[in-house]
């Protein structure tokens, strides 16, 4: 794929005799889907008796994004280089604050040792999903709504933290994910952090990543430090037979994430086999979260598959989120530090709060008219069990429109507990 090349005359820009030119990379990818919504009736208790299913039109856009970076040769085979990526929120209900740098976005240097770099970026846990990934078209798939996704769907947080990230008291969340920021969710990209990536070797590589406890507290009164939250991720992959397998294995613990019990930890294993006929992909992983009395365990798992057909393919998926299993203690629940007792409940709901797993699949024709752009059709579905709030990402229409919603009920784009979202959409990717 060809990319526009600014070439900077840094030397003739600034009249300084020996400055070395500098090329600059202008890169982007615009992902956007246009479709038929449905959300089913949630479910039928409480506040949420009596509503009904929605059906809508929408214009989607997936994490599309545009950004510049460059590479510097210093000689003995050392490179200097750099990246500020951001969102291109192209969808005007949608259209949040552009802040560059908002995506990968990091300095580094690399060479015969590897890479090392300090910025934001996607984790080594992340990463891993480009290994499994195949059978999504478009941005509707198990990646972006329930592999990785317990902790985040709209703005239902951690299922540990109060919903909404609106309580920083101490035990609660630390105050980057109570804030709604960057580097708590394990799909979400990591800020103020340093990345060690190594050389393939036969195959395999290892990544590393360590996110500072910038957010540390200062002590109280009684000289107690009520935060000291950071976080690492490590994942080493292997890649054989001319490329056609890959497997991979990550680990995040992230301290004092959810409280200060401990850290939540993490562990995944992806991989896929490209067979010619069919490519075919799969994604296990579990996460504990830490309460102060017990643990709540997460497990989710998934399958993907491509079939090349001319100069396409069709994709398809299926995932599975079990229930959130475990329980906060009641002293926690009473002292405030938690919403709900149970792992994964919704604050404000009267139904069975454990019932909180999910199904998701999808399947589309994705077709190739060259490297840069790709046209696609397909269907994705999630069926929510009765507590459950899992959606995509990039999906924007609320559920309840533009009004103050139901009381107690986000209105952003989290389904109402228990509706079923599902989407008939025709999708367009550009990479310039």
């Amino acid at each position: 794929m060809q990319k526009k090349l600014l070439t900077l005359a840094v030397a003739g820009a600034l009249a300084a005799p020996g400055l070395a030119q500098a090329q600059v990379e202008v890169y982007g990818f615009v992902n956007m889907s246009i479709g038929q919504v449905k959300y089913s009736e949630p479910t039928q208790t409480g506040a949420l008796i009596g509503v009904g299913s929605v059906s809508k039109m929408d214009v989607m856009s997936h994490a599309s994004n545009y950004g510049v970076r460059g590479r510097e040769n210093l000689g003995g085979g050392l490179t200097a280089w750099f990246q500020i990526e951001q969102n291109a929120p192209i969808e005007r209900s949608n259209n949040v604050a552009i802040t560059p740098g908002s995506r990968n976005s990091a300095v580094g240097l690399q060479g015969g040792w590897g890479n090392v770099f300090i910025g934001q970026w996607t984790t080594p846990w992340a990463d891993l999903d480009a290994l499994w990934g195949v059978g999504t078209v478009g941005g509707l798939g198990p990646i972006t709504s329930i592999i990785g996704r317990r902790e985040t769907t709209g703005t239902a947080p951690n299922p540990n933290c109060v919903n909404g990230h609106n309580s920083p008291t101490p035990g609660t969340c630390d105050a980057v994910e109570a804030g709604g920021g960057i580097g708590h969710a394990f799909w979400r990209r990591a800020s103020q952090s340093v990345f060690y990536q190594s050389p393939v070797f036969n195959g395999i590589q290892v990544k590393l990543m360590y996110q500072t406890n910038e957010g540390k507290s200062s002590t109280t009164n009684g000289g107690t430090i009520v935060s000291d939250a950071s976080m690492y991720s490590t994942s080493v992959q292997w890649a054989g037979f001319g490329g056609r397998a890959r497997i991979g294995a990550g680990f995040d613990s992230h301290k004092e994430f959810t409280s200060s019990a401990g850290s939540d930890n993490g562990f995944r294993v992806t991989g896929g086999w490209n067979f010619g006929m069919v490519d075919v992909g799969f994604a296990w992983e579990q996460m504990t979260y830490k309460s102060q009395t017990s643990d709540c365990e997460a497990e989710q798992m998934g399958i993907g598959v491509a079939i090349p057909v001319g100069q396409g393919a069709i994709r398809g998926s299926y995932a599975i989120a079990k229930d959130i299993s475990g329980t906060f203690g009641t002293a926690a629940a009473a002292a405030g530090s938690f919403g709900p007792t149970t792992c994964g409940a919704a604050a404000t709901a009267t139904f069975n709060p454990s019932d909180n797993g999910a199904k998701t699949w999808n399947i589309g024709y994705e077709h190739r008219f060259s490297k840069r752009t790709s046209v696609g059709i397909g269907y994705a579905a999630v069926e929510n069990d009765p507590a459950a709030v899992f959606t995509w990402t990039g999906l924007p229409p609320t559920q309840t429109g533009g009004g103050p919603g139901l009381p107690g009920f986000s209105v952003a784009n989290t389904p109402l507990p228990g509706s079923d979202p599902s989407v008939f959409f025709l999708n367009m990717v550009h990479r310039f």
